[in-house]
């Protein structure tokens, strides 16, 4: 099981540039560049500080989930997926819809109840009685950021509409293949599992996500400041109240992916990432190992994060700090592990102590 009510995801929390405990730490591989040409920080100036004025201008509306807010621009960096999973009450909601807002991107809004039908997500034919033809009718699906809210209230077969979507960024309805537009994330929130009426998300499915975010409780100190908030009128409906705007657009995804793109990678960190995946494999705790699909996704994140904390080069302490919210969802625990309350966390935190790092 994964305790996501009480705990953030670790280095997330911290300011990009610094470890969770306030600096890099080390002097060998952690703070070396690898053994190429020296290069400044990709677009530093422009797209990254774009980037980081997102991130301030999120917390306008959302308290003590830096977390997550980081979480989710990596995942917009990287071209990838993000499943946001927490009790609800924690603003999950909120923090997409005000991150499309700082980022001057579409959004679209999508509650997955019981009911819903898979062309309710990506579209269908609807029949023009003025044309006697057949016209197709987009799906919430056509937008930049889709927020797949609750997305284990759904059956399965709903569920897996999103596939094709996240993966190819088109649909497919009646043999006609249709593109998303660019850029394209899909930001799902869920409950825990361990609520009623939740249809635990298939395998195949949850690989599609980039990152498995938790979403905690707030600290003392941070319900209070939510709470004073809406003590002196805020309106989470009303964004532009709370003075939350436009501070980056899709252009600056666009300039800071490919500098993500030209972040180096020296060959024994590409190992410990490999050396970490294989370590699921073998742990007695997993039935199922992280695939090299999660070893990539741990590859394309820690070069954003990298990126994010104005390093033209990838460290082991990027690693580590991606390596949870990376693999957490591509593990499964066996039976007798998860009848001994093991939790999926702490074996990657284990795993994370025992593999050697690069020196």
């Amino acid at each position: 099981m994964n305790r996501s009510t009480d705990r953030q995801d670790g280095v997330l929390e911290a300011q990009p540039g610094t470890t969770a405990g306030g600096a890099h730490q080390g002097t060998r591989v952690q703070d070396r560049a690898p053994e190429a040409p020296q290069q400044a920080v990709p677009d530093d100036g422009s797209a990254r500080a774009a980037l980081l004025r997102v991130r301030d201008e999120v917390g306008k509306s959302i308290v003590g989930q830096d977390a997550a807010v980081t979480g989710l621009l990596i995942g917009l960096l990287a071209d990838g997926h993000v499943l946001l999973e927490g009790v609800p009450g924690v603003a999950k909601t909120l923090l997409v819809r005000t991150l499309a807002t700082a980022l001057d991107l579409d959004t679209k809004r999508v509650q997955f109840t019981p009911d819903l039908m898979p062309g309710d997500i990506t579209g269908s034919l609807i029949y023009e009685s003025k044309t006697s033809e057949f016209t197709f009718r987009e799906g919430p699906v056509f937008t930049n950021i889709l927020l797949a809210d609750e997305i284990n209230r759904t059956p399965p077969k709903t569920q897996a509409s999103l596939l094709e979507a996240m993966e190819e960024r088109q649909v497919s309805v009646d043999g006609v293949s249709r593109r998303l537009p660019a850029p394209f994330l899909v930001a799902a929130t869920q409950n825990p599992v361990e609520y009623e009426g939740t249809y635990p998300l298939p395998e195949a499915q949850l690989d599609r996500f980039l990152l498995k975010l938790t979403v905690p409780l707030p600290g003392r100190e941070d319900e209070i400041e939510v709470i004073r908030r809406h003590s002196v009128g805020f309106d989470p409906r009303d964004l532009g109240a709370a003075g939350v705007r436009a501070v980056a657009g899709a252009e600056d995804v666009d300039r800071a992916r490919a500098a993500v793109a030209r972040v180096a990678i020296a060959p024994e960190v590409l190992a410990y990432i490999v050396d970490l995946v294989r370590a699921t494999r073998s742990s007695p705790s997993f039935q199922l190992g992280v695939s090299p699909r999660g070893a990539t996704a741990l590859l394309n994140t820690s070069r954003a994060w990298a990126w994010l904390s104005g390093r033209s080069f990838v460290t082991p302490d990027d690693v580590k700090a991606l390596t949870l919210p990376a693999l957490r969802h591509r593990v499964a625990l066996r039976p007798e592990a998860q009848m001994d309350g093991v939790d999926v966390d702490d074996v990657l935190g284990g795993i994370l102590g025992t593999v050697p790092v690069p020196r």
